[in-house]
Order: structure tokens, then sequence, then C-alpha cells
């Protein structure tokens, strides 16, 4: 499971034109799931974004996290993440989950989030052509791998 994380002071998501789902400061988190994820994946993940300390303190130290400053997150899947550009100009993307495994496990990302922060996350729709916005906030940008724990 690969997640781009993006600390935001306003992000949102268009479907068809309309907005979907929106957020105030906080985190704009895009997230790759791969064949070989699973449950583990997902609770280490959401325990390490839920508690990442990327937030200014009084003192202008990144010291903070999301939940330390009552901050929205919107979480777009994007299979994408799991791009393999080794071999021509055409990325190939087997690595990245089927729907029928990789939608279960965003669910299940989503109400992970959910319980750790105790507030409703923002989506967007998996699977669909999305447009999505965002003011950076820094700018800080952080990937993380579940492969690549230590």
């Amino acid at each position: 499971m690969r997640a781009v994380v993006q600390r935001v002071n306003e992000a949102s998501v268009k479907i068809d034109g309309k907005i979907k789902s929106e957020t105030g400061k906080g985190l704009l988190v895009l997230l790759g799931i791969e064949d070989a994820d699973d449950m583990e994946d997902v609770k280490w993940l959401t325990g390490k974004i839920s508690k990442m300390r990327i937030f200014d303190d009084e003192n202008g130290v990144m010291n903070l996290s999301v939940q330390d400053i009552d901050g929205e997150i919107l979480v777009i899947s994007q299979f994408t993440l799991h791009a393999s550009t080794k071999k021509g100009n055409r990325p190939s993307y087997i690595r990245a989950a089927r729907p029928e495994k990789a939608i279960p496990l965003y669910e299940s990302f989503i109400k992970e989030l959910e319980k750790l922060t105790g507030k409703r996350i923002a989506t967007g729709e998996f699977g669909a052509m999305m447009d999505v916005y965002l003011v950076n906030s820094g700018p800080v940008t952080i990937v993380i791998d579940t492969k690549n724990k230590e």
C-alpha cells in the first residue's frame, strides 16, 4: 500500500464537474493499493498517517498531527501510484490490485482512519475519473509505502 500524503489548507474532488467532497486544513491522501496488500497494511498505514507530526506548533516546528489540529482528511484512490516504468514509455499497472481486492481494502482504510481520528473522512469515488484540487501547505508532501516499513 502506497500513500502520497500532502499537508493542505484546503482540498476538494470533483466528479463530472460536481464537487463530491471538500475539506479545509488537514491532509490529502492519494492511496494506491497493490495485490500484495492486506489488513495489516491498512492498520499500519492509517496509524502512521493519523499520528504523523507534520503541522506546525506554536513555535513553527512540525510537531503536531492532523488529530492535534482537529484537521480534516480527504482520501482519493489512485492505482497509478503502483506504476512500473522500467520498460518502455507506457507505464505498467500490473502490481495494482484489481477492484475486487482493492475496493474492500480502500473502504477498510477509510473506516480505520475514521475510527482513529473520530472524524468523517472525505473521499473521492473508487475508479471514477476525478479532478482533485488542493492548496498544498509548505509544500509538505510525504510518500509512505507499507512495503518499506524498516
